[in-house]
């Protein structure tokens, strides 16, 4: 076991012996004289022996604090550098991801460029996997997830809320002709999971003729969203996973209509790791994207 003494002692020690001064130590330290003279008598019945000597107004060092002094300020500077190399690691390295596979592919991959230009001294690693990440248990520095925003010991950002909306590709709508829901009977329908979104859509217009559960079905919404690009038919997806494409001009929308959904998607990392400067640099940067548009 280690026979350290109270850290605050030390400290008040190495700032009066830098000093010659309780009172310029006190000052330094941002605590009374009275607290400096205090932890210096505690250190000294601690390893039973003077540490300073006053001649006349004067104060000096005994030759055994002359010593201890070397030692003591050697350690300081070793915690320090220690300390300075832990921050700048934190404010540098890796950051790890878990982010959904279609607002990776779809969202955020068309702009991390903007990111490593703005912080190049994070890398970035991205997992999309799909899986729900517990963040305590993982060695992941933040997720993206869908919902309302409410995960226990988690701190949460909205980024983007969500609506879904009807999208093809140029070519198709102007060939078939869409100019109305009911057209929708003409066209293929695709799908991504869950395989319910065009029963919504359907429901919430009030048709009831059309089959919504005919036509191919993809396992993500980047995929669907890619099949609708080259023409292979009509898709109901999130309007926010889609809005580069149809910025592009590669999907329109032929239907104005938009559904709102019950989720959003947000940024969440542990409470307890709010204030990395990673975790901030990152979080900065996607709610200013977000907000950009």
């Amino acid at each position: 076991m280690r026979r350290l003494p109270p850290l605050n002692a030390l400290r008040a020690f190495e700032a009066a012996a830098r000093h010659l001064s309780f009172t310029r130590a006190a000052s330094e330290l941002n605590v009374t004289q009275a607290a400096v003279s205090h932890q210096i008598r505690a250190l000294e019945d601690r390893i039973g022996r003077k540490l300073f000597r006053r001649v006349g107004r004067n104060l000096f060092l005994t030759d055994a604090a002359q010593a201890y002094l070397t030692e003591i300020r050697a350690a300081f500077d070793r915690i320090d550098e220690a300390t300075r190399r832990l921050e700048a690691h934190d404010r540098s390295g890796v950051l790890n991801a878990t982010v959904l596979p279609s607002f990776a592919a779809m969202w955020l991959l068309p702009r991390l460029g903007r990111f490593r230009a703005a912080h190049p001294e994070i890398d970035l690693r991205l997992s999309s996997d799909g899986e729900l990440v517990d963040l305590a248990r993982s060695d992941y520095d933040v997720g993206i997830r869908t919902g309302r925003g409410r995960w226990p010991g988690l701190r949460s950002h909205l980024i983007l809320t969500e609506r879904l909306a009807v999208v093809c590709s140029p070519e198709l709508a102007e060939r078939v002709g869409l100019k109305e829901p009911r057209d929708l009977a003409r066209v293929t329908l695709l799908h991504d999971e869950p395989r319910e979104r065009w029963a919504i859509w359907f429901r919430r217009l009030g048709i009831t003729d059309i089959d919504p559960w005919r036509g191919p079905g993809f396992s993500h919404s980047n995929m669907v969203i890619q099949a609708a690009v080259n023409g292979l038919g009509v898709a109901v997806v999130g309007e926010t996973l889609a809005m580069d494409e149809l910025k592009a001009g590669r999907l329109v929308r032929p239907f104005a209509e938009t559904i709102p959904t019950d989720y959003s998607y947000y940024l969440v990392y542990l409470e307890a790791a709010a204030e990395r400067p990673k975790i901030a640099a990152f979080r900065d940067w996607i709610l200013a994207e977000a907000a950009a548009g």
